[in-house]
């Protein structure tokens, strides 16, 4: 590109002064794509935070890799650990019992997930112990039927540390009057908030070996086996390979599939929300077609003075392309500037809207988050950036070569 190409395309951005409806269509075209490129990296940037945000809670609960039985109770769970550990990328293993039941007290009722576990070993491959608020994970102890629970629960109940609550299990016991449920009265020993409102409202923690005899088990029986890996994100792999280091017929899976319905619908979102933004973008470019397009007409002697001058068709061309790309380009450069922007600043945005209007954006019992999390990822900006500068470029094409096809004897006619 010849440099009076590029000098003569940089000043025509500008339109004579007689005209400045064009140069005010070539401003809104740049703050069309400024304002889409940065409202599409705000939003993406998001909802990659909210996915990771939710995964990191949810797989600070839950486990990455999880071994059961196909028979039902897993027995010899050593053994099965052991094997497991064995893999490369397995990292801890811990038994856990996984029943259901319903906490009693002051005449409320809630039911729950309750959770037999080995503190020792359940603290290598979760995160309660960093999310206590009150007493400690060490404190349950096998034989003295304590329980920690989740604040929202310990909310909802009225229950703090030391406070005697009634376990109610599903599993009967005959007796002459008929069947009644088993009942155990536990001391709350402590409190834990994960962040996540669905383990923190129904999520209970119980010694394995008390689990063990309150849903009548034997000694070495389990549920199974959780597993917490190096690298999360390999679970699928690890799932596959392991049954080669397992003697038992087991049932493995991971939280890509535990934990799917979040994680599609997140992605499903993103993807929908990106399209939608995308096209403010696609409507800037196109407001680049309307301001080529009226520039050419308000050009059109200019351009006919330039070919009776020697300019090629080809000269012509690129001095619009040139024309349309700047918009493109300086509206790319200003849209990554404000959405990495706010981007990385969006909480703090939204936290003063929030206190400015005195309303909430996140409900924790909806969301299960109630912050705005944001993730940037350079691979999303990159990726709208070069969308914006493809489109912007396209935009130029049919306006350019209309002006390389103006007749210069008929545009100086009237002259």
């Amino acid at each position: 590109m010849s440099p009076y190409e590029l000098f003569i395309g940089l000043r025509y951005t500008r339109a004579k002064k007689r005209n400045h409806f064009i140069s005010f269509i070539s401003l809104i075209s740049l703050m069309g794509i400024t304002l889409g490129m940065t409202a599409l990296i705000t939003v993406m940037s998001v909802m990659n935070g909210f996915q990771k945000e939710v995964r990191t809670r949810i797989l600070g609960v839950a486990s990455h890799v999880q071994i059961g039985s196909v028979h039902g109770n897993l027995s010899h769970w050593q053994q099965t650990a052991e094997e497991a550990a064995k893999h490369p990328a397995v990292e801890a293993a811990a038994p856990f019992v996984h029943a259901q039941g319903m906490l009693s007290h002051n005449q409320v009722v809630q039911g729950v997930i309750v959770r037999g576990i080995l503190p020792a070993m359940e603290d290598k491959v979760a995160n309660f112990s960093h999310s206590m608020v009150s007493g400690a994970l060490d404190n349950l102890a096998p034989g003295e039927f304590g329980i920690v629970i989740g604040m929202e629960l310990a909310r909802m109940m009225g229950t703090f540390v030391g406070d005697k609550i009634v376990l109610i299990s599903p599993q009967g016991q005959v007796t002459p009057a008929g069947i009644l449920p088993r009942l155990k009265q536990f001391t709350v020993v402590g409190i834990f908030d994960v962040g996540h409102f669905e383990y923190d409202s129904g999520l209970v923690l119980i010694h394995m070996f008390d689990a063990q005899k309150l849903y009548r088990m034997e000694n070495d029986d389990v549920s199974g086996v959780r597993l917490k890996l190096t690298d999360l994100f390999q679970a699928p792999r690890v799932v596959q390979e392991l049954p080669a280091l397992l003697t038992i017929d087991s049932h493995i899976s991971d939280w890509t599939k535990q934990h799917a319905n979040y994680f599609r619908a997140i992605q499903i979102e993103k993807r929908m929300l990106s399209l939608i933004l995308a096209l403010i973008i696609a409507v800037a470019a196109f407001n680049i077609v309307s301001t080529l397009v009226m520039a050419v007409t308000d050009k059109e002697s200019d351009i006919a003075i330039l070919r009776t001058l020697g300019a090629s068709p080809r000269s012509i061309m690129k001095i619009f392309i040139v024309q349309g790309t700047f918009i493109g380009v300086f509206g790319t450069v200003l849209g990554v500037a404000g959405g990495m922007l706010l981007a990385y600043n969006v909480g703090e945005v939204v936290a003063f809207i929030e206190s400015l209007f005195n309303v909430q954006f996140l409900s924790r019992e909806i969301y299960y988050i109630s912050k705005i999390p944001t993730d940037p990822q350079m691979a999303d900006i990159t990726t709208v950036a070069v969308t914006s500068f493809v489109l912007s470029l396209l935009a130029t094409i049919y306006p350019s070569y209309r002006a390389s096809k103006v007749n210069p004897a008929e545009a100086l006619r009237y002259e």
